[in-house]
């Protein structure tokens, strides 16, 4: 499952939290070793839509952070 549909089951789910996952890239769809994770709260108000904005700041902000330490540990 991906995309906007992720968002709806958890929304129908009534999950209370919900996140982003960056991970490496393998062979396997979403199987990769997971180098960051990010929660996001969901409120019982919150549509799929509202989700999917959440997720998607978290995930600008968790990027960033993972670049740059990926970046320092270059440096280092």
């Amino acid at each position: 499952m991906h995309g906007m549909h992720v968002h709806e089951a958890v929304v129908e789910a009534k999950e209370k939290v919900t996140g982003a996952t960056i991970h490496f890239v393998n062979h396997e769809y979403d199987k990769g070793a997971i180098i960051s994770q990010a929660k996001v709260e969901v409120l019982p108000t919150d549509t799929a839509e509202d989700v999917s904005c959440k997720v998607q700041a978290a995930e600008k902000i968790q990027l960033i952070e993972v670049l740059n330490r990926f970046a320092k540990q270059r440096r280092d």
